[in-house]
């Protein structure tokens, strides 16, 4: 075959596209090198410069091959390192490092076309453990951990089907939102464990770290034993240590542990306080809770109130105190999702009045105690609403600061019948009638305890009314009734048959008369009398007649009323034989003279006697006492007592074995003193005070140490004559003692 002139380029062209095309074949085949081949021939067939310049093209058109191959590799591995584990777009599916091809077939071929292939043997795909971000334009990788990547509903699924409390509480301590998100998962919503041996085992070891589940979900096996929650814990919340993260730490801590009963929250930080989402918490957590106190805490109002009704249905107790967000909404919502609920305090709420009062007195059947103080809404509507309804068993009320009028005190006297104990207090609109209507109503049956404070319509009518209509009344307190005199008094110890304590506080038109016509005209039961600061009460000598005796009398309490003095406390004494307490503390005008007929008339032996501030008292009483009651002492208190010495403690020494508290500071007692009282053999003494004993020094140091062996609380101070060093030695000795300098 002739070859024409043009051959040679036509056969140039042609080897030239076809190494530049299949390079890989002058290494892989015997295309070029085999002698009969046709490209070998070709090859021969032309000229010597022909021959180079197809070899200087050969290699420039391999070089630059092999730098776009390098240059693809680099590239695909690059984009496999940004990828994450696995892209799915359409049908196929990529993997880094691995094939782009679904069929087994093609696993071997990374690119295929009609120019390229490249070789990439298959292998088993690779995890990516890092996030990666999709932006429009490129991927970026975020630096944070992956599982804070999760959105919140991922996280929270997760959470809720941990195994039990203890892990749960682990992981409460991870970050502030993984404890928010574990403390908003409701015990409904927890999953069950499956039932196995090993989980039945490991219950067993371990039953207080296992979690409670509501009683209401049917989700654990009859073989699985889980700790229900009997809501017997108790959490105190205050100041700056009570914030929404406290509460939610609280919900998850004490869910695998019996369950929170009781929650305290006094004095919340406005800033950085306990809000709605703090209580919601809790009332997501905490289904157990039974007692709710918050006190000061502005930033939770009626949404907080609201999640506390639908998630902590066996609340019993409320206390509500300086809480101004909180309105009627809220307790509304307690009444009707709280039917358990048997205590409820109002104390401050500004917003709270009579449409949720009257919603608790409607659905809340179990309520046996209310509370209501300065709350400016509640009015008559609402004492009505509580009391007036047919299942009410109220039986403590307290009503203090309000607008109510005469007709609530009208319908506590006819609907009160199962009402034991009654506070009422600062009723600046009630009038003597409305007192006067509730003691004649005979509905006050079960009255047993009734405290008056700072009422004007407590008159001497009012008063002997209402003696005439609780006649089980056993326990009287008025508090500053300035209109009650001694007739009044009197007339009502007469018609309250069954009272066994009256007290007396600042009510100042009671006189020596009333408080004697009271003891000899109280009944037979009367154990208690208390007198503090009546100073209507005067000391004066009265040619009384011969008044009975109040055999029935233990107790006599009068304090800080300084018109009563010895001429008074004389009269009282005759007519008290069977006393076993005494507190005349505050009384610096008695006398030993005054006192003495008290000591001599008692029959049975004092117990307690509290002389503390009678100044004008000296060693005479405390001898008359250690030999007339000496056996029977247990308490003396003769703190200021100036005139007290030595003598006296050498009379307790002697004859008082029973003594276990004494209470000499600031008495005019020595070194002397204290050696002659830890003389005594049988003496127990186990608290002691010397403070203020200007006279008692380091001397008294052995004498102390010997008493010391039955001392558990040791006063020195102001004892100016005791040396730090010597108190150190002395703590040495006596370490079981609590002794204060």
């Amino acid at each position: 075959m002739a070859m024409t002139p043009h051959a040679p380029n036509i056969y140039s062209s042609l080897s030239l596209a076809f190494l530049i095309i299949f390079p890989h074949s002058l290494y892989s085949s015997s295309l070029f090198f085999c002698p009969n081949s046709l490209g070998f021939q070709m090859f021969l067939i032309l000229s010597s410069s022909s021959q180079q310049q197809l070899l200087h093209c050969f290699f420039t058109a391999a070089f630059f091959f092999f730098f776009f191959f390098f240059f693809v590799i680099v590239l695909a591995i690059q984009s496999c390192r940004c990828l994450p584990s696995s892209i799915t777009v359409g049908d196929d599916d990529f993997y880094p490092g691995g094939s782009f091809h679904t069929n087994p077939m093609d696993s071997g071929v990374l690119f295929s076309g009609s120019c390229m292939d490249v070789y990439c043997p298959p292998r088993k795909r690779s995890r990516i453990t890092a996030p990666y971000i999709f932006r429009e334009d490129k991927l970026e990788v975020d630096n944070r951990p992956s599982v804070d990547v999760l959105p919140d509903e991922c996280l929270f699924e997760i959470l809720r089907r941990l195994p039990g409390g203890q892990e749960r509480s682990s992981c409460a301590r991870v970050s502030k939102r993984w404890l928010m998100l574990l403390s908003s998962i409701r015990r409904t919503e927890i999953c069950p464990r499956k039932s196995s041996q090993s989980l039945n085992e490991s219950s067993k070891l371990d039953k207080e770290l296992t979690a409670p589940v509501s009683a209401d979900v049917e989700m654990i096996s009859a073989e699985e034993r889980e700790i229900r929650s009997d809501g017997y814990l108790t959490r105190c919340l205050e100041g700056k240590k009570a914030t929404d993260i406290s509460l939610a730490a609280i919900a998850v801590g004490t869910s695998s542990r019996g369950g929170l009963g009781k929650l305290s929250i006094r004095e919340s930080s406005s800033s950085r306080g306990v809000t709605n989402l703090g209580i919601s918490k809790i009332a997501h957590g905490c289904p157990s809770l039974r007692v709710l106190s918050l006190w000061n805490v502005s930033a939770v109002g009626d949404e907080g109130l609201l999640e506390i009704a639908q998630g902590c249905h066996m609340l019993e107790k409320l206390d509500l105190c300086q809480c101004p967000s909180i309105s009627d909404k809220g307790l509304i919502a307690i009444a009707e999702n709280c039917p358990n609920l048997t205590a409820l305090t109002v104390e401050s709420c500004a917003k709270i009045g009579n449409e949720s009062l009257q919603a608790i007195g409607r659905l809340c059947p179990k309520l046996q105690s209310i509370s209501i103080k300065d709350c400016p809404l509640v009015g008559d509507q609402g004492v009505a609403g509580l009391l007036s309804s047919s299942t009410s068993i109220l039986s403590k009320i307290k009503l203090q600061s309000l607008y109510i009028t005469d007709f609530s005190l009208a319908v506590i006297g006819h609907y009160g019948k199962a009402i034991t104990s009654l506070i009422l207090g600062g009723l600046q609109n009630v009038s003597e009638k409305g007192f006067w209507v509730m003691g004649n109503a005979k509905g006050l049956q079960a009255l047993m305890s009734l405290t008056i404070t700072s009422c004007r319509g407590i008159t001497d009518v009012s008063l002997e009314a209402m003696g005439k209509g609780c006649p089980n009344l056993k326990q009287m307190c008025l508090r500053k009734c300035c209109f009650v005199s001694d007739n009044g008094l009197i007339a009502f110890a007469k018609a309250a048959g069954s009272l066994e304590s009256l007290q007396l506080e600042e009510c100042n038109r009671v006189t020596q008369l009333g408080v004697i016509g009271s003891l000899s005209n109280c009944g037979s039961k009367l154990k208690s009398l208390s007198l503090v600061k009546c100073m209507g009460i005067k000391d004066i000598v009265v040619g009384a007649p011969m008044l009975s005796p109040c055999y029935s009398l233990r107790s006599l309490s009068i304090r800080n009323c300084p018109g009563f003095g010895s001429a008074s406390m004389a009269m009282v004494g005759k007519l008290c034989p069977q006393l076993h307490h005494v507190d005349l503390s505050g009384l610096d005008g008695i006398t030993d003279a005054g006192l003495l007929p008290l000591l001599e008339s008692c029959e049975t032996g004092l117990a307690k006697v509290n002389l503390s501030g009678c100044s004008n008292l000296t060693d005479e009483v405390v001898l008359a006492m250690a030999r007339l009651h000496g056996e029977t002492l247990e308490l003396l208190n003769l703190d200021g007592c100036r005139k007290i010495t030595d003598a006296s403690l050498v009379a307790i020494a002697d004859n008082c074995l029973l003594l276990n508290d004494l209470d000499l500071s600031k008495c005019a007692i020595t070194d002397s003193g204290i050696a002659a009282l830890s003389c005594g053999e049988k003496l127990n003494l186990q608290i002691l005070s010397v403070s203020g004993c200007s006279k008692v020094s380091n001397k008294s140091m052995p004498s102390l140490c010997k008493l010391g062996k039955t001392l558990l609380g040791l006063n020195l101070q102001h004892c100016n004559k005791i040396s730090s060093s010597s108190v150190e030695l002395l703590m040495e000795s006596l370490w079981r003692c609590d002794i204060l300098f």
